[in-house]
């Protein structure tokens, strides 16, 4: 595994990924802990990984083994001389579309030695039309064996293979990308650091935004006081019950006037008046 040879034919995401039949894993040469979290990545750009995700905690949990990343090359899949992968949508219009064949072979690929149970492996395309992405959803994913991701290209895959395997759309937010190697990355990036013993500091993922349905309270640190703004005083208290008390009614003061989505949910959870004055 040392040799110079073989570390030619190795991937870590700093060199181009060639085109291959079989899920391509990458920081092959870590050890995989037995039943370590996996997602496989159905793209056109094996290159793009992992990016970011082989720097900092996740890519040292990566290297560890903690969890797995494999890339699916749809190119190899493509039809012809070509290899062409997408044609001209049904209808008429602009751009191209992904073809069921193609994608529903790389599909097929991904699918082998995974459970069918969609709880157990999730397989989500990216895709802007999809159900917005929550912490919840990450929870729910770092819970799973691991997850098949497909990023889509140019006008969209053909909705039949989605159909045919049952595929969930998820989407990052209310814009468009040029594809979904990103979007594929910030899922990825937002369940693995929920995975045990990947962040040095599990609580920090029980105090964050989001956790308890809020946005999380501003946070301080040194230098006490910096440009004339000092730090506030009650959290050099000590008073560990009341800093408590000054961090909710923080968290519910800048949900309430950033999300009113998620205050307005936070309240029915708590069977509280959305629109009581709380003296936040």
């Amino acid at each position: 595994m040392s040799d110079e040879g073989d570390a030619k034919t190795k991937s870590h995401g700093r060199i181009a990924i060639s085109a291959s039949l079989k899920p391509r894993e990458l920081m092959a040469d870590s050890t995989r802990l037995v039943g370590a979290w996996t997602v496989r990545i159905v793209t056109l750009f094996p290159e793009a990984f992992p990016g970011t995700l082989g720097l900092s905690l996740t890519g040292k949990a990566l290297a560890e083994g903690l969890w797995a990343l494999e890339t699916i090359d749809l190119r190899p899949f493509g039809i012809g001389k070509h290899r062409n992968v997408d044609d001209n949508p049904a209808g008429g219009g602009a751009g191209m579309v992904l073809r069921a064949d193609v994608v529903g072979a790389a599909l097929a690929e991904a699918a082998i030695g995974t459970p069918p149970d969609r709880a157990k492996w999730p397989v989500i395309y990216l895709s802007p039309r999809g159900r917005p992405f929550t912490q919840d959803m990450a929870r729910s994913y770092a819970k799973a064996e691991g997850l098949t991701l497909l990023c889509g290209r140019f006008e969209g895959v053909d909705q039949r293979v989605l159909d045919h395997f049952g595929v969930e759309e998820v989407s990052i937010g209310d814009f468009v990308l040029t594809g979904g190697e990103i979007a594929a990355q910030v899922l990825i990036d937002a369940s693995v650091r929920l995975i045990p013993r990947v962040l040095g500091n599990q609580s920090s993922t029980e105090e964050e935004s989001f956790s308890h349905g809020l946005l999380e309270h501003p946070q301080y640190t040194r230098p006490t006081d910096w440009e004339g703004r000092a730090i506030p005083e009650l959290l050099q208290s000590g008073h560990h019950a009341k800093i408590a008390d000054w961090r909710r009614s923080m968290a519910e003061r800048l949900t309430k006037e950033r999300r009113p989505d998620l205050w307005r949910a936070y309240c029915a959870a708590h069977n509280m008046d959305p629109n009581e004055d709380r003296e936040l």
